[in-house]
């Protein structure tokens, strides 16, 4: 099978498009001819050496994919061969023709659901949901911040904000993209290359800050934030795209009464496999629903894998990218 491979840590330039031994399906696994991968950020952090994850090398990258089961492995039950499914490869390896994944690992995709709507729905979409239900708590009528609310994760968490109830403020870099994530529900927008973040957030909350702020930003961003938080806040540490790994003068969570919680969907989903699964049934009666879609912004080929991560590393897109094998 064709594939794109990381052979050894460095750039994303680096990554070589060749063929690949054809995986297959072993005990409790299935088999799926992939017709569609997401993108996500962490992609090229993970080509790059800079992710928490370091898989040996030479391997594919990419978690997030869409397609047909092609073979069963010994045990599997609740899949037949031509089920439509998607699912997160959690060693990785999407970035291919064919994958073999743990049962458990897979959904069935929805009747109107396109392999590219399901290659983009686990990953960011799912850790957005995560963070703003078990670790966030959001509530109806709340203020929640989201950051990159442009971006994959960010404009879930916009759809999510808005199908839980809160009132959502998107922060973004330009005033298109404020366009768009209000187009997806947000209620208002900061452009911080306009505006004083800190102030903004202040202005727009009748001085009382932000309820829950959503941010996989980090850098000066959250050193913003970390400032503009209301009483019993809930800061969501969520990524860091501008590159900064931001520290906390930890007096600002005693004066101001808010909490700073970590977000790692990938580690939920082991740790506490009951609350994963509720949590994707709530989240395909919102797909259904028409409130929570993912919004396709580019497709490219998998030959052209290296330009669509660096597409999404360079923070131009407006949803998510997918390849297409």
């Amino acid at each position: 099978m064709k594939a794109l491979v990381c052979e050894h840590y460095g750039k994303v330039d680096d990554l070589v498009y060749r063929d690949m031994p054809n995986p297959t399906a072993g005990s409790g696994q299935v088999l799926v001819n992939i017709e569609a991968i997401g993108v996500n950020f962490p992609d090229g952090l993970l080509v790059e050496g800079k992710y928490q994850a370091k898989p040996a090398t030479p391997f594919m990258p990419g978690g997030e994919f869409a397609g047909t089961i092609a073979a069963l492995g010994e045990g599997v039950k609740n899949f037949a061969v031509g089920d439509k499914v998607f699912g997160w490869h959690t060693s990785y390896g999407a970035y291919a023709e064919q994958v073999a994944v743990a049962e458990e690992d897979i959904f069935k995709m929805t009747p109107s659901m396109s392999f590219e709507q399901g290659a983009a729905l686990l990953c960011a979409t799912s850790t957005s949901h995560h963070a703003l239900k078990q670790r966030g708590q959001l509530k109806p009528g709340e203020t929640l911040v989201v950051l990159g609310a442009a971006g994959g994760a960010g404009l879930a968490a916009v759809q999510i904000g808005k199908a839980m109830g809160a009132k959502v403020i998107a922060v973004c870099s330009t005033d298109e993209k404020i366009a768009f994530a209000q187009s997806q529900g947000a209620d208002e927008g900061i452009n911080y290359t306009k505006e004083d973040l800190k102030s903004a957030i202040k202005e727009r909350t009748d001085g009382r800050g932000a309820d829950v702020v959503y941010d996989a930003v980090g850098g000066d961003a959250f050193d913003a934030c970390s400032r503009s938080m209301a009483w019993n806040g809930r800061l969501l540490i969520v990524g860091f795209a501008s590159g900064r790994i931001p520290t906390l003068p930890v007096n600002l969570t005693l004066v101001k009464g808010y909490s700073v919680v970590g977000v790692f969907w990938g580690t939920f989903t082991k740790k506490q496999p009951e609350d994963h699964a509720a949590n994707m049934v709530e989240l395909l009666q919102w797909f259904e629903a028409g409130k929570v879609v993912p919004v396709i912004d580019e497709t490219f080929a998998l030959s052209d894998g290296v330009k669509a991560i660096q597409y999404v590393t360079g923070r131009n897109v407006k949803g998510k990218v997918v390849i297409k094998p």
